[in-house]
C-alpha cells in the first residue's frame, strides 16, 4: 500500500517563503549541473569503449572542468570528484597504452 506524501504547508513568514523560492532555483541549477556531469562522464566512457583515443582525451579534458566545477559548488564532495577524475583518467591512459604499439623484444 503506497502512502501519499503529506502535503507541505506554506511557510507563514516572509523569510520562509523567500527560502522556498530560493530552494526551487537552487535545486534546478544543481540538477542541471548534475545532469551535465553525468553526460560528460558517459561521453568519455563511450569514446574509450569505441577506442577513439583523441576524442577520449578531448572529452576527458572537458569532463575534468565540469567535475571540478561541481566539487567547487559543493554539489559533490571533493573526494568524490577526485575519485571520478582518477578513474576516468585511468581509463583514458589504458586506452592510450593499448593503442600504442609496443616494441617487440629482439
Amino acid at each position: 500500500m503506497a502512502t501519499a506524501k503529506p502535503k507541505k504547508k506554506n511557510p507563514r513568514l516572509a523569510s520562509g517563503r523567500k527560502r522556498v523560492r530560493q530552494d526551487i532555483k537552487l535545486n534546478a541549477a544543481n540538477t542541471s549541473l548534475r545532469s551535465k556531469y553525468r553526460t560528460a562522464v558517459k561521453n568519455v566512457e563511450k569514446a574509450v569503449l569505441a577506442g577513439d583515443k583523441d576524442k577520449a582525451k578531448d572529452l576527458f579534458a572537458k569532463a575534468q572542468s565540469i567535475v571540478d566545477t561541481i566539487a567547487d559548488k559543493g554539489i559533490f564532495h571533493k573526494n568524490k570528484a577526485a575519485r571520478d577524475k582518477s578513474r576516468l583518467s585511468a581509463k583514458v591512459k589504458a586506452l592510450a597504452l593499448k593503442a600504442a604499439p609496443t616494441p617487440a623484444a629482439a
